[in-house]
């Protein structure tokens, strides 16, 4: 072949599967069978009908859907909560049913050499008459039951998919799995027939389900590696979380903004940056949720819209704890400058949190959020679903090119990194550290800020107190050492004499 003869590109078809397209590089190869195969439970069926459904809605792409184990009533019921009115979409011509399913008390009987000869000629007239470019089959495991030979089978799979090519559609087939990492398919045949083979899972891991994607071929053309996770959300369908493929593309500005605390500002050199991601650190009672709190004020004098998700306290908590450091959180609600939104974490799985997140994010358009706090939601899933959340959560909000502050809650009382802040510590532009400080059999309060990123900032440990009017930050301490390993000592003034004279530059 000559060296300048390019090989032709596979168009793809945008399925309008929200995130799946991300990862497919564009979609599915147009005019070709993609294999969908996965356990009970994994999301089949919703995929083929979504794929179909959303060809309808976003591109005006007439579908059939062919049906081989649940009747079109039994379908157009199941979808209807996904705001999928398929029983319209008949009547406009948009949607056509192929209906191969069995009749009620049907019992399979093969007699003689059973064929697919009639029903491929049904799939045919169905696409032709109203002009179909996407087809769902669902399942095979069903028709191919009929089938006691598995190179009968084969052959039967190679005609539907020369059928389907042939009238020049795009088309997914749905197939049961027995395990989530054994054979593709229940028959062993039928991912060498398809072009593409995507594998759906429903995984229970430390006793939660997680649901996840993996396109594991794509004959001629490229996609992503690897599985990622998705949920499915009411009025919406299949939502995918591409986690690992999210890019590094993000502004960064030199805009600085309040926290909402004078001498923090000074502490950070002058605030924070417009775009940055802040994490607050400590155990219960440091003054978390006043930061937070402090962070949200210091938008709505500026201005600015915020949003508060809350985990951990109700509405009303949040609104007499604002109130009693003269933050008047009921009044910026109710003026539409403040939104909060408050869940109980168990509610729904981290994947649907997430979903959830964005949507407010996108809906409310926020100048900063606040997440109090991540340490709620970290026992929702496991340490993986976790730190995908994170990493998800955090860069949309990058991309948003809003503040973000997050709080964590420490498992010791003086100190300890928790399990949420080794997942955020690297992908944050700040961190800022509250520890309890025993001193002399006496409980006190520091703050440092341990990071920020591009930008000096003061390196001290300042002890702070909460009143009334919320966070006063002080003086440094100055005779204590071993604070953030939350074993504070007591260091003589003559030590401290020595260390000045060794390193005056920190004196």
């Amino acid at each position: 072949m000559p060296q300048n003869l390019a090989l032709a590109e596979i168009e793809k078809l945008p399925t309008g599967i929200a995130g799946f397209d991300l990862i497919a590089n564009g979609g599915l190869p147009k005019g070709r069978t993609t294999l969908v195969a996965g356990t009970a439970g994994s999301a089949k069926t919703v995929f083929a009908a979504q794929f179909i459904a959303e060809g309808i809605l976003k591109k005006g792409e007439p579908g059939v859907f062919i049906t081989f184990e649940e009747p079109p009533a039994d379908i157009r019921r199941n979808v209807a909560s996904l705001g999928w009115d398929i029983a319209r979409w008949e009547s406009e011509g948009m949607w056509r049913f192929v209906d191969a399913s069995p009749l009620p008390g049907e019992e399979s009987v093969v007699i003689g050499r059973y064929d697919l000869g009639a029903l491929l000629a049904r799939i045919e007239n169905a696409v032709r008459s109203i002009g179909a470019q996407r087809v769902a089959m669902d399942s095979l495991g069903a028709v191919f039951g009929q089938f006691s030979d598995s190179n009968v089978v084969r052959s039967e799979l190679f005609r539907v998919a020369s059928v389907l090519k042939k009238v020049g559609v795009t088309a997914v087939m749905t197939a049961e799995r027995t395990e989530e990492y054994g054979e593709i398919a229940r028959f062993g045949v039928e991912e060498f027939v398809a072009d593409n083979v995507i594998v759906l899972r429903n995984m229970l891991e430390e006793e939660k389900r997680r649901r996840t994607v993996e396109i594991l071929k794509f004959r001629g053309t490229s996609h992503s590696k690897g599985e990622y996770p998705f949920t499915i959300m009411t009025a919406e369908g299949i939502v995918v979380i591409p986690v690992s493929s999210i890019e590094l593309k993000q502004h960064s500005s030199m805009v600085r903004i309040s926290s909402g605390n004078n001498t923090l500002d000074t502490m950070c050199g002058g605030g924070f940056f417009r775009d940055s991601i802040i994490l607050v650190s400590g155990s219960t009672g440091t003054g978390k949720t006043l930061l937070s709190t402090e962070f949200i004020a210091g938008g709505l004098k500026a201005g600015e819209r915020c949003l508060l998700l809350a985990y951990e306290e109700s509405t009303e908590q949040l609104f007499r704890n604002a109130s009693g450091w003269g933050v008047d959180f009921a009044g910026a609600v109710e003026s539409g400058q403040l939104k909060i939104v408050c869940e109980y974490p168990e509610a729904y799985g981290l994947e649907d949190h997430m979903v959830r997140m964005k949507e407010v994010i996108s809906t409310f358009k926020p100048n900063r959020v606040a997440v109090d706090s991540l340490s709620a939601l970290e026992r929702v899933g496991t340490l993986k679903g976790f730190r995908e959340f994170v990493i998800g959560i955090t860069s949309f909000i990058k991309h948003q090119e809003i503040a973000g502050l997050f709080t964590s809650t420490t498992p010791t009382l003086l100190g300890g990194t928790s399990i949420t802040e080794a997942h955020i510590s690297t992908i944050t532009d700040s961190i800022i550290l509250l520890r309890y400080v025993e001193i002399f059999g006496e409980m006190r309060r520091g703050l440092t800020v341990l990071k920020m990123r591009g930008s000096r900032h003061d390196k001290d440990i300042r002890e702070f107190k909460i009143d009334s009017e919320g966070m006063k930050i002080g003086r440094p301490f100055r005779s204590v050492s071993g604070i953030l390993s939350g074993n504070a000592q007591h260091v003589p003034p003559s030590e401290i004499e020595r260390l000045v004279d060794l390193f005056p530059e920190n004196s």
